[in-house]
């Protein structure tokens, strides 16, 4: 039986030309009646793709018409019901970021890759880490701090020195930015049923802001990040390149 696709595209020109042309080859559904969603860019464009169709049945399938496509499949016409029949799957839990800002305001996000605080102006972050309610860092002068998935752990948190976590660990990643004091401290690994505390220290003088997947929260004074284990997100790749195969290949480059 043929598989219903729903094809989707960045606003890339190599993005939007494969797209066409694909659905010339495949035809097109819509999203929500689609047997699988196939996104067509770069790592960014992915993880959009993933947040606007959570609510859907469909796993995504990537091909990378971007960059690094760390989450994407490489881009061919060819034989791709073959390709869909024979991917491996992988499931992802997002993070749940609440954000409080100075004004009181309350903001929500999810993030499938991190959780970052960072400096918004020229002097250092000043932050205190709670874990679980249990405070385990009462300074932490940084540029900022992040809360990585494993899925994630090779994009921001690696490029900050954190630690590439094994995709089917139940670890959560809490890695520093350029700390100043204690200016040895890197992170922690923590449990995935963990619930990570910021408290913004100073923020009048050393403000703070909160990205989830670059959706940004200015002047937070407040950060919890926990695992949402209540949304899986599907997503698929083909036979010997899925996310575990990836992220050993990396520590490995």
């Amino acid at each position: 039986m043929a598989r219903k696709l729903a094809f989707t595209a960045s606003s890339a020109p190599a993005a939007v030309a494969a797209c066409d042309a694909l659905i010339r080859i495949y035809g097109q559904c819509e999203a929500a009646e689609a047997d699988v969603i196939v996104a067509l860019g770069g790592d960014g464009f992915m993880l959009q793709t993933l947040h606007s169709t959570q609510d859907l049945p469909a796993p995504v399938y990537g091909m990378n018409r971007g960059t690094v496509g760390f989450l994407m499949n490489t881009y061919s016409a060819d034989d791709l019901p073959e390709r869909l029949a024979a991917a491996e799957e992988a499931l992802i839990n997002p993070l749940q970021m609440e954000a409080r800002t100075v004004s009181g305001a309350v903001r929500r996000a999810l993030a499938i890759n991190e959780v970052s605080l960072l400096r918004q102006g020229p002097q250092a972050s000043k932050l205190r880490i709670l874990v679980d309610g249990k405070p385990r860092m009462e300074e932490l002068v940084c540029d900022g701090a992040l809360v990585s998935t494993p899925a994630g752990s090779t994009a921001y948190n690696y490029s900050a020195h954190g630690p590439i976590l094994p995709i089917g660990s139940d670890v959560l990643a809490l890695t520093a930015m350029a700390a100043f004091r204690p200016r040895r401290w890197r992170g922690a690994l923590l449990p995935k049923g963990a619930r990570v505390t910021f408290e913004v220290l100073d923020g009048e003088k050393r403000p703070v802001m909160a990205e989830a997947d670059a959706r940004a929260v200015r002047n937070v004074v407040r950060v919890d990040v926990a695992s949402a284990p209540h949304i899986t997100h599907r997503i698929l790749f083909d036979p010997g390149h899925g996310l575990e195969e990836r992220l050993i290949r990396e520590q490995f480059a």
